[in-house]
């Protein structure tokens, strides 16, 4: 008598932008957050997205992780971290140490969300892993309860943990240290990823960004500053709209382009290339532009491709309200 079939379950896991992104200084009272930064980002899904297949081990069979490229990845890169280090492989991990026994499963993640990009792919592949599995296995988990673990995975991960329906991660305003996240209507629209051949390390761009002394930024200093861009972030966010003149922001930015120069220099001839402004996602290496619509999308990430080509940048156009 043949075994009964294994449980598939197949997720998306999409990268976001950062539409605004209000940074705080430094947390510098003693405790467990020390150092730490609060945000306050309005973040969207965007349509760009990795692929997440989990299937129940047979009997006999022991659990597998797979990781790779695919083919229509827009800048992949070595996958040269431990495989025990990726994020998918650690929700697994994470739901067998709450499980309190083994679960044996092979999971195999088809990647295109650049490494080191801003785009939250990491991020977004842990949610995707705590959810399929959590549906193959039948393990029970609460959103909610999948939501708490998920902090010990990162602070964006619960970003993508979103009941949305069929139509998957809402965009949110996320508030404190990702903890404070609040659902906002969908935003359509089209926009253009502009892909540098290099990634920003997000511990790095946060170094830099507490050595930028404040005079020398746009943005007001300290904590009062920080309030009136959080304000900011979160007045966008209420209108849900936003056009090549949306008055989008990062605070992160000046960071980013201190630890990558080169992010300064493709910023301003994509800007030129295209009379549109460019905007950092996260903590970069990613760019993005708003188009009017996808054909207007399309123009601009050919003219980008055009001008950069030379600079090993890749550009392409992605939905919002996906």
């Amino acid at each position: 008598m043949s075994a009964a079939p294994a449980a598939h379950v197949s997720a998306s896991a999409r990268a976001k932008i950062n539409l605004a992104l209000a940074v705080s200084p430094p947390i510098s009272e003693e405790g467990p957050r020390k150092g730490w930064h609060a945000i306050a980002s309005w973040m969207a899904p965007i349509g760009l997205a990795d692929t997440l297949a989990i299937r129940a081990a047979a009997p006999g069979e022991a659990s597998a992780h797979e990781i790779r490229w695919a083919d229509d990845a827009p800048r992949a890169t070595p996958i040269d971290w431990p495989i025990e280090k990726d994020l998918a492989v650690r929700a697994h991990r994470l739901l067998e140490r709450e499980a309190g026994r083994a679960l044996r499963l092979r999971l195999t993640l088809e990647k295109r969300t650049p490494v080191g990009g801003g785009l939250g792919g990491g991020s977004s592949d842990a949610a995707a892993a705590l959810s399929a599995i959590n549906r193959a296995l039948d393990l029970g988990f609460s959103a909610d309860r999948l939501a708490a673990l998920s902090r010990e995975l990162g602070s964006d991960v619960a970003f993508f943990l979103d009941g949305g329906g069929e139509n998957g991660v809402r965009p949110a305003l996320v508030e404190g240290f990702g903890d404070r996240i609040a659902r906002t209507p969908r935003v359509a629209g089209d926009v253009v990823l502009i892909l540098p051949p290099f990634g920003c390390a997000t511990p790095a761009v946060y170094k830099a960004f507490d050595s930028i002394p404040d005079e020398t930024l746009t943005r007001q200093s300290g904590q009062a500053g920080f309030n009136r861009r959080a304000e900011a972030a979160a007045a966008l966010a209420r209108a849900a709209m936003i056009d090549a003149g949306t008055p989008l922001f990062n605070d992160l930015a000046p960071a980013a382009e201190l630890v990558a120069p080169g992010l300064a220099e493709i910023r301003a001839e994509a800007a030129r290339a295209t009379e549109t402004p460019v905007h950092v996602t996260g903590s970069g290496s990613t760019c993005f532009q708003v188009a009017r619509d996808a054909e207007h999308a399309a123009w601009l990430a050919a003219r980008v491709r055009a001008r950069l080509a030379e600079q090993g940048v890749n550009a392409v156009g992605s939905g919002l309200g996906v």
